[in-house]
Formats: structure tokens, sequence, C-alpha cells
């Protein structure tokens, strides 16, 4: 009877419609909570592992512990296999997760076709008199129409759902040309270009669709030298989303940087890298581990071995907001011309600092020190003026005027401190968007 009683008044609880409910929520909840936990766990799995990787390591390297020289050297190497297993886990993640949104470009044109043809007319004899009946036909060529060859190629990458892709403004600084698109999955896209930096190497270019996986943009003022890095993209113009996996090897970088036309450039503030970078890489990213954009490949080092060169991703960054929303690239400007100082020019223009740089006008009459109506100009920057800071950061070797404005938004107030005339004085400066 007992037990009926106890069946009977477990009945009644669960038919309890409150209870019912009550039991059904904490059930969901603690579901809810396990599968959050686990969620947890396996986000931050790497972290986990290395943790306790490490206490494995400390306990075994404990000289409390009776383990002989043989078991420490197989234990060493099982951490060191594990820890090079883990960083391999986490490239092969981000190449997975990034490799749909990079990108190949082939370059190709019209180029004339010719044929070889034998004219009668054209008999030669080498021989002279010796041999006055020894002819022979010469071959002669004539165009015969044109046909579509590849000319070159390079890299890029996705920025939008849209279709909106990044590459190096000498990838595609070509008139009458082709450019093709070949996604990762093999299919060919016709382009066209969108905007070419003025100031950057850099450009953009649209393919029609939708729904196009893209690569989020990470902080490139936040790297360290010894960082891992991969770069992605079309090696030799042959070798289609190839792989390459390394550390930055220097920040802050500046170099001339050449094409085969006889082309060149200055390069300030750029990524080193010892990742392989190629030709046909231009314009591919260069990626953390989390698969964010640090850097836009854009160069190597001629006759060396793995030194590339990357273009910051955060002096990009406006100029892919400004493509998106006003479908051109519109740089802020202050509107002065000048020269870096260092020790050298101070001492011989008896200047009183060695860092910042001189408002100058240039040799010719056209080339003034300050540009009328510019936000120099309406600032009161004047010629002989020297600009030693832009927002507290120092104008000295490692940063340069150029790269600080480029980071800036059209309508930012910008604060100088400037040498007017041996005093100090700080101006607020409204930039505006550079002219045509």
């Amino acid at each position: 009877m007992q037990e009926i009683n106890i069946i009977k008044t477990i009945k009644k609880i669960f038919l309890n419609r409150r209870f019912f409910y009550t039991f059904l929520i904490s059930l969901i909840s603690i579901v809810v909570i396990i599968i959050i936990c686990l969620g947890f766990v396996w986000y931050y799995r790497a972290n986990i592992f290395d943790y306790f990787a490490k206490e494995y390591l400390q306990e075994v390297q404990n000289p409390n512990n009776t383990f002989g020289n043989e078991e420490k050297l197989t234990t060493e190497k099982i951490i060191e296999k594990q820890a090079i297993f883990s960083q391999e886990s986490f490239v092969v993640d981000t190449v997975k997760k990034t490799n749909p949104a990079v990108v190949s470009i082939i370059i190709s044109k019209n180029v004339p076709k010719y044929e070889a043809y034998i004219d009668p007319n054209q008999q030669q004899n080498p021989f002279g008199n010796m041999f006055p009946d020894f002819f022979f036909n010469v071959p002669q060529y004539r165009q015969n129409g044109t046909e579509k060859k590849n000319i070159g190629g390079g890299s890029g990458f996705f920025v939008s759902s849209e279709g909106l892709i990044v590459t190096n403004k000498h990838v595609v600084d070509q008139k009458d040309v082709d450019y093709t698109v070949f996604t990762n999955d093999g299919k060919k896209h016709i382009a066209t270009v969108v905007a070419r930096d003025p100031v950057l190497d850099i450009a953009l270019i649209k393919i029609t669709g939708f729904n196009f996986p893209y690569l989020s943009l990470g902080n490139s003022d936040s790297l360290q030298v010894g960082q891992s890095v991969i770069a992605i993209g079309n090696a030799l113009g042959e070798y289609r989303n190839t792989v390459s996996v390394g550390v930055i090897s220097g920040l802050a970088r500046s170099v001339t940087a050449g094409d085969s036309f006889g082309n060149t450039e200055l390069l300030d503030h750029v990524i080193q890298t010892d990742a392989a970078i190629n030709p046909g890489n231009s314009g591919g990213p260069l990626l953390d581990l989390s698969g964010r954009v640090i850097g836009v490949n854009v160069a190597i080092a001629q006759g060396s071995q793995n030194v590339g060169f990357a273009l910051p991703v955060n002096s990009i960054k406006s100029a892919i907001e400004s493509v998106k929303t006003t479908g051109k690239i519109v740089r802020p400007y202050l509107g002065i011309r000048y020269v870096a100082i260092n020790i050298e020019m101070r001492d011989k223009n008896n200047l009183s600092v060695d860092y910042g740089v001189l408002v100058k006008a240039g040799a010719n009459q056209n080339e003034l020190a300050v540009i009328p109506g510019s936000p120099a100009d309406k600032a009161g920057i004047v010629e002989n003026d020297i600009v030693l800071e832009v927002d507290g950061v120092k104008l000295d070797g490692k940063t340069t005027l150029a790269s600080l404005i480029r980071q800036k938004n059209i309508g930012s107030i910008i604060n100088l401190k400037i040498l007017h005339k041996g005093v100090e004085k700080n101006i607020g400066v409204t930039l505006e968007a550079a002219k045509d």
C-alpha cells in the first residue's frame, strides 16, 4: 500500500501543471548552460590545451620527480610535437576559412598574330658569283588578325559580399586590357576597375554577383615582430591560391619598389615578412592566425630570399569605405609641400630641431609651399613653418606625415604642433577631400 501511495504522490506531483512547467524550464536551462559551457570550451580549446600542456611540462621538469633522462627527453618531444600540431591546426583552420575569399586576377589582351609566308620576289644568294644559280627563299612575316593572350596576373580578396575586391594598383593599371577574376571554386568572372588610389598602390575592382565570401580587416597598428602570418595568392601568375606561412620580420619599413616597365614608387610604413611572396602574389592578403587581413602583399626584394613587403591594412581602410559610400577613392589632404628633417638637414640649414617636416616650396614657380585655399592655408600655416607632431605623434624617422594623414577621414580635425618663427604652438586643421 505504501508503494502505491508513493506512485500516486509522484503522479500527482508531475500532473501538477505548475510543477511540470518549472521542471521543464529547469531542464531546458540546464541543457542551455551545458551547451554554452561546451561552446566556450571549444572556442578556447587551444588556450586550454596550452595551459594543461604547460602544467604538465612544469610537473615533468620538477626536480623532485624521479623521471630518468630518457623519460624527460621523450616527454619534451611529445610536448614539442603537440605545440607544432596546435600551430598547424590554427594555420589549417585559417586557410580553410579564408581561402574562398581570395581570388586570382588574369590580365589578357588582343595582340597581333603573325604568320610566315614565302615571297618568290625575295630570293637571296649569299654566295654571289661563286654560285650564281644558288638561290633560296627567305621567309617573310605578316600580321594575320589578332589573338587574345594572357599578359600578366595578380591576386586579390573580397571585402564585401557584393563582389568588391581589393588588389594592387600596379596589377590593374593597364588600359585596353581585360581583367578576369577566378574565384577559388574555379569560376570565371569579368571584372571592372572601380577605383585606383592616387596615393597608395591599391585599387578596387568588382565582379557581378552576390553572397561572395569576404575577409574581415584586422588592426595593423597592434602587430608585433615575430608574429605568425599567412600569405595567400596567385604565385607566379600560375599557381592559384598558393599558401605560405612565416612571421613578421619588421615593421614601418621604407622601400623603393619598381616594375618591369621601369616605374618606381616609394613605399613607406610597410610590413616586412619572410612568408614567401612571389610575382603574382601582389594584391593578395597577409593574414594573422585568426584569419583577419593585416596587410596587402605588394613587393619583394629582388635577389633576396624570403624578404617580402605588405601595405598595412589600416592605411587602406578609408579607401575601401570611400568606394563603398561614394564609388571612388577620396583621400583627405593637408595641402603643403615639405621636406623631412633629420640631423644632417638640421646642421646644414642651422635648424633648431632634428625631426618634423619643413614647409618649403619646390624649384618651380607652381610648386607652392602651401596650396591656396587648402586646409593648411585656412589654418594659417606658412612657408618655413615646421610641423613637429600630428595628434601627439612625433614626426621622426619611424612615422611620416603622409602615413598619418592617410589614416584620417575627410572632415576630421587634427591637432598639429608646429614651430613658427622659433615658437611652438598648437593649431587645429580640418581635413578636406583631395582635389583631382
